[in-house]
Order: structure tokens, then C-alpha cells, then sequence
């Protein structure tokens, strides 16, 4: 009976307290899905000559570049049915994204921009600044698929809603509160889908044969370029520097949705990502990779 007392006292104390002196209610200090340790970390190094996008990911810096793990489902963190992997470069001009995508059928129906194309498979980049997000996805058909979101607490105090591709009265301006993950700490977003990044390119290479299910493929790669100076509103919020310095750390998500899932017993959830989220949603900048950009060459690291 003493030992049963001890160990409700401990609880008792250990509790927090409210300002009368009584226990609170007890609070979670990380209220996001993904542990923080748990967060991947990249090393983002420059290149020092000419990227051509054109799908093959062929330059001595993409072959030096360090590549992702391995993606993993975006819920539970296992592993996955095909290899995924996604590696960064960048210099004074562009970011650069390669992705190395196994798909033993490689197939895509959507040839509209901004067309519904993670109804097909798809990879996709989210770059994150403090008060804004850019979401991208891409199909084996380099059918591009893109959005600006903002968070509603700075839409206006920041300028963005007097811009016209995100004012209220523009019809492709709607509110956003997430996908699964609906209690962001920070609250509601406004979405914009009349906003293209400024010079961007894109490309596509298959290794196979596209929607022809009678042999076996292995996959696609994928070469995108963003420019800094498309990366503009992202830095409003915080004035970060365009292109990054030596060290800045940017948040950017990376990931592949598919219209296919593992079969059981693996609990695959049919989307796949660098790192993983803990719930069903890509809209959490929280649980994006860490991108740690760095000054050294990817040809002298």
C-alpha cells in the first residue's frame, strides 16, 4: 500500500501546474507528427559548371552530389516497394533537384499543366521560406503541377494578398487548412494556383517505355532548376538571402505519390518521401529536410 501511494504521489508532483498551484493539463512539447530528431539533414553543395536540364542526370556533379536514402512511406517511416532517391546542387543561378525514380511500369496520362497529376504517379519538391511554401510536382510526362501557399497570420501584413495572383476576389485563390494535418499550431493558409515560378525548367527522362504494361521498365529521371530570383516571395518574410550563404539552412521536402500500393502484409500508403511526416500530408514545413547549403564544391567535398 505504501509503494501504491508513492507512486501516486510521484504522478501527482510531477505534473505541471496551473497558476493556482494545481496540476495542469499536460502538453506535448513537439505538436507536430514528425519527432524532430528524427528530421533529415542534407548537405547542399555548389557546381561549378553548366547544368544542362535535360533529364539524364548525366554531369560528373550529379554522379558526385550525394544522394537521399532510399524514400520510405510518408505515415510510418518503412521501407518501400521501388527505390527513390533525390540529391540537390545549386550555384549563384538555380537551385538544382535530380530525382532517381524506379518504376518497372512507368506510366502518366496527364499532358495539361496544373492538372490534377498526383491522380497519376508523380515526385514532387516543396520549398519552404518562413512565411510562405511552393509546392511542385512533375509526371513521366513533364506535365508540371504547381501552388503558392501563405500563412493567413502575414497574408496581409506581409503584402501578398495585394499582389493580384493571391488577392481574395482571384477565383484561383481559395483557403487551405491542410491535407490530414488540419491542427497546424500556426493556423489556416491561403492557396494560389495562378502563379508560375518565374524560369523555371523542367525534364524528363524514361528509361522504358511509357504506358505499355507488356515489359518491364525501370524507371525515369527527373532534372528540375529553380532560380533564386523566382524565390523571392518565399524570402519576403524573413529577408533571406538569394542565392543562400555559405551554411543557411532552407527547408524542402521531397517526395513520390502513387496510384499503385505495396501488397499486404506491408502497410504502404502509396506515398513515399525523404522524410517521413507521420501523417497524410505533405503541407507540414515542420517535418521537411533540413538543407544545409554549402560554399565547398560537390566535385572537392
Amino acid at each position: 500500500m505504501l509503494h501504491l501511494l508513492c507512486l501516486l504521489l510521484l504522478a501527482i508532483f510531477s505534473l505541471p501546474c496551473q497558476a493556482d498551484g494545481q496540476p495542469g493539463p499536460k502538453t506535448d512539447p513537439n505538436p507536430f507528427p514528425c519527432p524532430p530528431d528524427q528530421i533529415a539533414h542534407y548537405t547542399a553543395y555548389r557546381v561549378d559548371g553548366p547544368i544542362i536540364v535535360d533529364g539524364n542526370l548525366n554531369e560528373m556533379a550529379w554522379q558526385s552530389a550525394p544522394r537521399s536514402p532510399r524514400f520510405v512511406d510518408i505515415i510510418t517511416g518503412q521501407p518501400t516497394l521501388h527505390d527513390t532517391r533525390a540529391a540537390l546542387l545549386w550555384d549563384d543561378d538555380c537551385l538544382y533537384v535530380g530525382f532517381w525514380v524506379e518504376e518497372p511500369n512507368v506510366a502518366a496520362t496527364y499532358t495539361e499543366y496544373n492538372s490534377l497529376i498526383y491522380q497519376n504517379n508523380d515526385v514532387e519538391v516543396f520549398i519552404a521560406g518562413r512565411d510562405a511554401y511552393y509546392e511542385f510536382e512533375i509526371n513521366a510526362l513533364n506535365t508540371v503541377y504547381e501552388a503558392m501557399f501563405f500563412w493567413a497570420d502575414t497574408f496581409d501584413k506581409v503584402g501578398y494578398s495585394s499582389m493580384p495572383p493571391f488577392a481574395r476576389a482571384n477565383p484561383k485563390v481559395q483557403p487551405f487548412n491542410g491535407v490530414g494535418f488540419t491542427t497546424h499550431p500556426r493556423g489556416k493558409r491561403f492557396g494560389s494556383w495562378d502563379w508560375v515560378f518565374p524560369g523555371r525548367k523542367t525534364s524528363v527522362q524514361i528509361n522504358g517505355t511509357l504506358n505499355r504494361k507488356t515489359d518491364k521498365d525501370e524507371g525515369w529521371t527527373v532534372e528540375l532548376a529553380f532560380p533564386w530570383r523566382g524565390m523571392e516571395l518565399l524570402a519576403k518574410g524573413d529577408n533571406r538571402a538569394l542565392p543562400p550563404k555559405d551554411k543557411d539552412i532552407w527547408r524542402i521536402d521531397f517526395s513520390r505519390f502513387n496510384q499503385y500500393k505495396a501488397p499486404k502484409p506491408a502497410k504502404d500508403s502509396g506515398g513515399w518521401v525523404w522524410s517521413r511526416h507521420g501523417i497524410w500530408d505533405s503541407h507540414i514545413p515542420e517535418c521537411f529536410p533540413f538543407i544545409h547549403f554549402s560554399q565547398t564544391s560537390v566535385l572537392q567535398r
